[in-house]
């Protein structure tokens, strides 16, 4: 099992930016691909943005392309989002996951971290 921590959360306004970080520990492997999920109050769990264990291959969501970045440090075993032009509809609650098969369904969980964007 691979335990993940997030942290980065908070309110921020509308336009500003936010790091999130994920960091990994465990049973980790180099196969193992990262993502980004989040859930609104309200609403199904959503996915965000994946990442290869590499770093070489990224996916997004269309809400957030363009806006948001992930990225890994593999010395760390960490994992990052970087928010950029917040918007209100990007408040909620966001989760780090590890798929064991490369993009399939994650297989952990973090405990998940709040982002509140106000207007």
């Amino acid at each position: 099992q691979v335990q993940l921590v997030e942290s980065g959360g908070g309110l921020v306004q509308a336009g500003g930016s936010l790091r999130l970080s994920c960091a990994a520990s465990g049973r980790t492997s180099s196969t193992y691909t990262m993502d980004w999920f989040r859930q609104a109050p309200g609403k199904g769990r959503e996915f965000v943005a994946a990442i290869s264990w590499s770093g070489s291959s990224t996916y997004y969501a269309d809400s957030v392309k363009g806006r948001f970045t992930i990225s890994r440090d593999k010395a760390k075993n960490t994992v990052y989002l970087q928010m950029n032009s917040l918007k209100p509809e990007d408040t909620a609650v966001y989760y780090c996951a590890v798929d064991k098969v490369p993009y399939g369904t994650p297989d952990d969980w973090g405990q998940g971290t709040q982002v509140t964007v106000s207007s």
